[in-house]
C-alpha cells in the first residue's frame, strides 16, 4: 500500500514536466555519475525507502502549512483531497492526517526529519526531486507563494543540496510549467490545430528550461536528457515502485507536449 501512495503523491502533486526543472540542476552541483548509480535494493530496503518517503511529505506538508502561524482552511482542504483521490484506506488516511499534524506542531523537528530522509531516500535523486516538487507545488496550489512559505522551502532545497540559484529559477521554472499545462488544458496529447501563440511557445521553452534561442540541436539534446530521466529501467533501478514509475510516464507525456508545440513552431 505503501508504494500506490508514493506513486499517487509524485503523480498527483507534480504539475507540469517536472523533469524539466530537476535533471538540468542536479547535474551542476548535487550529484556525480557515479553517485546516479543507485544499488539494488532489497523488499525490506524498498518498504523502508518508501515507508519514509510517505512520512517525510506528510510532516513536510503540515510543517509548511504551519509555516505563516495557522493552517489554513484551504490548506485542510487541499491535503485532504490529495488523500481522497490516493485511496488512502482508513488507517493510512488517520496516518497521513496525525502525520500532517506532527509537522504542523510546533515542536517538529525539522533537521531530524531532514536527516533520516537523506539517510533512507538521499541515495535516489528521483524521490529528493520529487519531495521538494510537492512541497513547491503545494505552496503555489493557491496560486500565492508568501514569504513564510518561501523560507521554509529555501530550507529544504538546502538541506537537499540546492544552490539558492538553482532554487529560485526552480521556482520560476514549476510556475511556467504550470501555466504551461493550464494553456494546453487537461487530457491534451498535443495535437495542435493551429500555430502556437507567442506566450504559449514561452511557456513550452521555459517548461523545457531551454532558450528560445537554442538550436535545433541542443533542443533535442535536452528533451532526450529529460525523457532519460523517466526511463522505466532506470527508475525501477533506483528503487522506485510501478506507481511511481505510471507516474513518471505521465510526465514525459508533458515534456513530450512543450517538446511537440516547440518543433511545430520552427
Amino acid at each position: 500500500m505503501v508504494g500506490k501512495v508514493v506513486g499517487f503523491l509524485a503523480g498527483l502533486l507534480v504539475l507540469g514536466p517536472v523533469g524539466a526543472v530537476i535533471g538540468i540542476f542536479l547535474g551542476h552541483f548535487l550529484w556525480d555519475k557515479k553517485r546516479r548509480t543507485t544499488p539494488h535494493l532489497s523488499g525490506e530496503q524498498l518498504h523502508a525507502v518508501q515507508t519514509n518517503f510517505f512520512t517525510t511529505v506528510f510532516v513536510l506538508l503540515g510543517h509548511l502549512a504551519k509555516s505563516d502561524g495557522r493552517v489554513s482552511e484551504t490548506e485542510i482542504q487541499l491535503t485532504e483531497s490529495l488523500m481522497v483521490k490516493m485511496g488512502l484506506t482508513a488507517d493510512h488516511r488517520r496516518e497521513a492526517i496525525n502525520l500532517f499534524k506532527q509537522g504542523a506542531a510546533d515542536n517538529f523537528n525539522f533537521d531530524a526529519t531532514m536527516i533520516a530522509f537523506k539517510q533512507h531516500c538521499g541515495a535516489s535523486p528521483n524521490l529528493i526531486n520529487m519531495l521538494l516538487v510537492n512541497l513547491v507545488n503545494l505552496a503555489m496550489s493557491d496560486g500565492i507563494l508568501d514569504e513564510q512559505e518561501a523560507q521554509v522551502l529555501r530550507r529544504v532545497a538546502e538541506q537537499l543540496g540546492f544552490s539558492r540559484f538553482a532554487f529560485e529559477q526552480l521556482l520560476r521554472m514549476l510556475s511556467a510549467q504550470n501555466a504551461f499545462k493550464r494553456e494546453q488544458g487537461e487530457g491534451s496529447q498535443g495535437g495542435y490545430q493551429s500555430p502556437p501563440r507567442a506566450d504559449e511557445l514561452t511557456l513550452a521553452y521555459e517548461a523545457l528550461g531551454v532558450e528560445k534561442t537554442a538550436t535545433d540541436a541542443e533542443l533535442k539534446k535536452v528533451y532526450r536528457k529529460l525523457m532519460s530521466e523517466y526511463h522505466p529501467d532506470k527508475l525501477i533501478g533506483q528503487g522506485l515502485p510501478d506507481d511511481m514509475i505510471k507516474a513518471a510516464t505521465e510526465r514525459s507525456q508533458e515534456i513530450q507536449a512543450a517538446y511537440d508545440l516547440i518543433k511545430k513552431s520552427r
